[in-house]
């Protein structure tokens, strides 16, 4: 079977995607290979056709129980014979997947890395026709990528104890070049065909919101998507508690994810988000690597990430149908001292070598500035994450708040005069400066008592910015900071003059700020948000084409059908069909089985299983339409 056959016939779809096809030809050619493709690309079908081409058997290095139940579970539905091997099973489960494995009953086994430590299943390997090894989550396997796991690196020994060495294909979807070169040496892969096929996922909106009340921000945001399930990340166990409660009050739909809770607790309510019986999963980082959930339409971080890897793995959870969704970070100054506090107390936590901790630790504070200043730019926020990569890109995107969003510059040279001022002189005073928080009290004309006790109401520029309030001054002094008029001492949290002050101090230079300005909100946009359907929210959020009335309303039957088949079948929906599939179906209006085919995501398999029951529902929405 040639790889387009096996395509349309076990996954339903008429073409690869960017890079897939020269990946599978690689692999089937007997080269190693490399893939990096964004969340939602396809690296699983480049790992999954060759082997219904080569013959013999697939194994997949996978790093969480929930995408190996998910991708067998949709292979199954494909007609594929796969299987998974991790601490789900019970004992009498294992041994029957062992047993089967030794008749050669699967294509494809999916297992932890961990695995490779069990003596009886290396064993069992060497007695297999294993002809290719993929590698999922790949950049786990290097210490300067996110999600770094040292059991990954036992890969490459496991590889050298197999009687035959297998092809050997690694696939991440986030991994800057150092990462990709670390994968190639710790896989030891064999000269690796390379394909990146770019880091952009076009259908995903981002935005960065500035709230005072974060939490009020969340609830109406996920109030507009009553409807879509999302995932809501925070940096802490207890923020994820106090969330989940929070929204639970309010009428929201949500569960909870973190490490603290038990294993039954973090298996129900994983599931309960999977089959919709939920519609929020609020977590911490622990939930989602390898969540296979194809609907999920909006991400939230409640709490700025620690680097963009981290930031792009998580938010590109959401639109992994191709369908348009959101990725909205809720920022705060609080973020940057909650995350360098996390990284310090990883490094104080960790044992090895000083010098190598303290590399480590200046790494993550490198990485963490970038992530602030994504969090803070006024340029394309699209642009900011494809320039981390190295991929080029349009000035523009038209599809994040940045590019949607008027900015005006305001001029802020008398200000920021104040405030390099304020600072030359606490030091003066002193013989040291100080914090954030104490340089705007100064400012702000405060009356706090280690501000008295110290003089400081007694220095010049004392009450100086009294007319802003002391949130706005502490803005302008990051500000400053930014554009490197301040350099802020990161063990001591204080301030100095730079160079550059000299400038706007004595030398006549003049300061601009960008400030947003807040656009008007569309008819649509004003009408009741509760109100608005699936597709009218994504009408509003991208430019791309929108169903009409008609198509909207079949479109909502088959998500009804959809659901009701899911829920006899105990199978999450978009296992069924994706929400893209069901929306090129109400744009198609298929009314027979070969025109059911060339909906995109429509296979033979599951045209022989569901064909009937939504070409039913279209007949009959034509006919009565035509009345």
């Amino acid at each position: 079977m040639d790889p387009y056959t096996a395509l349309r016939r076990y996954f339903g779809y008429t073409s690869f995607r960017e890079g897939q096809k020269e990946l599978i030809d690689a692999i089937l050619t007997g080269k190693d290979a490399m893939g990096v493709m964004p969340t939602g690309g396809g690296k699983s079908l480049c790992y999954q056709i060759p082997v219904l081409t080569l013959g013999g058997m697939t194994v997949v290095i996978s790093p969480l129980i929930s995408l190996m139940k998910d991708q067998v579970m949709a292979l199954k539905e494909a007609n594929v014979p796969a299987a998974f091997l991790n601490s789900s099973l019970s004992f009498e489960q294992t041994l029957k997947v062992y047993d089967y494995l030794r008749q050669g009953r699967y294509r494809i086994l999916y297992v932890a890395p961990e695995r490779l430590d069990s003596e009886e299943f290396l064993s069992l390997c060497r007695s297999l026709p294993i002809t290719l090894l993929a590698v999922d989550e790949a950049h786990c396997i290097s210490e300067w990528g996110n999600d770094f796991r040292p059991s990954y690196l036992k890969i490459a020994d496991f590889v050298a104890s197999l009687p035959k060495r297998p092809r050997v294909a690694a696939f991440t979807a986030t991994a800057t070049e150092r990462v990709r070169g670390d994968i190639i040496t710790k896989l030891s892969l064999h000269d690796p065909y390379c394909v990146v096929t770019g880091f952009d996922r076009p259908n995903l909106y981002f935005d960065v919101r500035y709230r005072r009340s974060r939490q009020n921000e969340l609830l109406s945001l996920i109030r507009e998507r009553k409807k879509e399930s999302g995932i809501v990340y925070c940096m802490t166990r207890a923020n994820v508690e106090k969330i989940t409660d929070f929204l639970c009050e309010n009428g929201i739909n949500a569960t909870r994810y973190h490490a603290g809770l038990s294993d039954e607790e973090r298996r129900r309510n994983q599931e309960d988000f999977v089959y919709d019986r939920k519609t929020v999963m609020v977590s911490t980082n622990a939930f989602g690597m390898g969540i296979d959930k194809s609907n999920v339409s909006f991400v939230i971080h409640y709490n700025m990430p620690l680097s963009l890897e981290a930031y792009y793995q998580e938010a590109g959870r959401a639109g992994r149908d191709g369908a348009p969704a959101d990725c909205i970070l809720l920022y705060g100054e609080a973020d940057i001292h909650m995350a360098k506090l996390l990284i310090d107390r990883k490094g104080d936590e960790e044992e090895g070598d000083p010098e190598e901790l303290e590399k480590q630790r200046r790494f993550d504070y490198a990485r963490l500035d970038k992530m602030i200043s994504y969090a803070k730019t006024t340029k394309c926020l699209r642009g900011v994450i494809l320039d981390y990569f190295g991929q080029s890109h349009a000035d523009t995107c038209g599809n994040c708040s940045c590019c949607k969003t008027t900015f005006f510059e305001k001029d802020i040279t008398v200000e920021a005069q104040k405030i390099l001022s304020c600072v030359k002189r606490i030091r003066d005073r002193l013989g040291y400066s100080l914090g954030l928080s104490m340089t705007a009290q100064v400012l702000a004309g405060g009356e706090g008592q280690r501000l008295l006790s110290l003089g400081l109401h007694e220095i010049k520029t004392y009450g100086a910015m009294k007319e802003l309030s002391q949130r706005e001054i502490m803005r302008l002094i990051t500000y400053l900071c930014d554009r490197g008029y301040l350099e802020k001492n990161e063990s001591f949290q204080n301030f100095s003059l730079l160079p550059a002050a000299e400038g706007v101090l004595f030398g006549g230079e003049k300061v601009i700020m960008l400030y947003r300005k807040e656009r008007e909100k569309t008819q649509k946009e004003k009408k009741s948000k509760n109100a608005l359907s699936l597709s009218e929210f994504h009408e509003a959020k991208t430019e791309n084409p929108s169903l009409d009335e008609k198509e909207r309303s079949l479109y909502q039957k088959l998500v009804s059908l959809r659901t009701e088949i899911a829920s006899t079948e105990h199978v999450p929906a978009y296992i069924v069909f994706s929400n893209a599939t069901l929306i090129d179906m109400a744009k198609k209006r298929p009314t027979d089985s070969e025109a059911f085919l060339e909906i995109s995501g429509v296979g033979r398999i599951k045209a022989m299983r569901y064909g009937e029951q939504f070409l039913s529902l279209i007949r009959k929405e034509l006919t009565d339409g035509s009345h």
